[in-house]
């Protein structure tokens, strides 16, 4: 199977790729100084599952997504741009600690700046 072929969860590697990825996002979010206060009082193993299961659905995996929809679990939480964009890039230094390739990097940026209405000042 090409790489045009394979799926975005595919080519992050599938279910231990993403986890992986994960992991370091969690890394990288409790240890940044614009959002790491958002982590202190939450469950990491919970948070990372949630996240892992988004993850995988949102790129195509089999997994199902079992949390609530992004509206209602930001709602309240007055995120910000520059706490939104923080997260982001969290997340791609994740993706690139993890050898994913731009198109993957890029496909997933655009996955994540499609949720930002449902995120940010909600």
């Amino acid at each position: 199977m090409s790489n045009t072929q394979a799926s975005l969860y595919e080519r992050l590697g599938g279910q231990s790729g993403i986890a992986a990825i994960v992991e370091d996002i969690w890394a990288n979010h409790t240890s940044n100084p614009v959002v790491k206060q958002r982590y202190i009082d939450s469950d990491p193993e919970n948070v990372k599952r949630l996240v892992r299961e988004m993850f995988c659905a949102g790129t195509g995996g089999p997994e199902t997504y079992t949390g609530r929809d992004m509206l209602s679990a930001h709602r309240g939480m007055n995120i910000n741009d520059q706490e939104f964009n923080s997260v982001i890039d969290d997340v791609l230094d994740a993706m690139t600690k993890n050898d994913a390739g731009q198109q993957e990097k890029d496909e997933v940026l655009a996955i994540l700046y499609s949720l930002k209405g449902e995120i940010v000042h909600v």
